[in-house]
């Protein structure tokens, strides 16, 4: 079975609520391509080594998080840019991209299928930043070392945890990628760690005067799941082909 490029992402549109967002760059169709989808490739960002794995796949359209187009980025199609577009455009394969409705949705959603993975129990998001701060609780008592280990485990790589914390944690509040600027927030809904994915210089101290445990997991890493997710269920239902291509990214 096969869809066309703008049918597929109306019904993205849709089915993440796309329209709720004020986001930092287009959600939807970023390149249309001329070939109708039956074989679709997911990927974190559309990175020239992303593009060529989906070409070398013979993909019809690539889905991702991290799109192009961004706020403030000066729009031009040069240098790496026009690389990038001129392989998609000359192969005729489209780009599908959703940022913050990926991050937030209840069900494909970067945060539920992150809190799903970690194996974090009766998670809801909050009201924070339009439902993309979630809470939750693990599903038993941790120390702040043995949640970074677990959490560690999980992902394939080293987190880094910073703050006191508690001695035991276990209601826990998260935002992937770059939320980390929601710490303080997070800090008012009686948590005992935040989850994000990076750190920057003012969030130590942060954890520290709040006696949270914070944990900084990647940004790459915590938003991989989302993108397989929502590839898996557009695959489900519309008889497409799916495969999702990690290309690693230590940040």
């Amino acid at each position: 079975m096969t869809i066309e490029p703008l049918a597929l992402v109306a019904y993205c549109d849709g089915f993440l609520d796309a329209s709720r967002f004020v986001d930092y760059a287009p959600n939807g169709l970023q390149v249309e391509g001329d070939r109708p989808i039956r074989r679709l490739v997911s990927g974190v960002t559309a990175c020239a080594a992303l593009i060529d794995a989906a070409l070398d796949r013979d993909a019809d359209a690539l889905l991702v998080h991290h799109g192009w187009f961004w706020k403030n980025e000066n729009p031009c199609l040069t240098g790496i840019k026009g690389r990038r577009a001129r392989k998609l455009l000359s192969a005729g394969v489209s780009l599908i991209a959703y940022h913050l409705p990926l991050d937030a949705h209840p069900e494909v959603g970067n945060n539920a299928t992150l809190g799903g993975r970690l194996g974090f129990v009766e998670m809801e998001p909050t009201a924070i930043a339009n439902g993309l701060v979630w809470v939750g609780r693990l599903p038993a008592p941790l120390s702040p070392q043995a949640l970074a280990d677990a959490v560690s485990w999980r992902l394939g790589r080293r987190v880094t945890h910073v703050g006191p914390g508690r001695e035991s944690i276990e209601r826990i509040a998260w935002c992937t990628g770059g939320g980390q600027g929601y710490l303080e927030q997070a800090a008012g809904l009686g948590v005992d760690a935040f989850l994000s994915g990076e750190l920057s210089e003012q969030t130590t101290h942060q954890a520290r005067e709040y006696g949270l445990c914070y944990l900084a997991a990647g940004h790459h890493a915590t938003e991989r799941y989302g993108v397989q997710a929502l590839g898996s269920h557009l695959a489900d239902r519309f008889e497409l082909l799916h495969e999702f291509i990690e290309i690693d990214n230590p940040a």
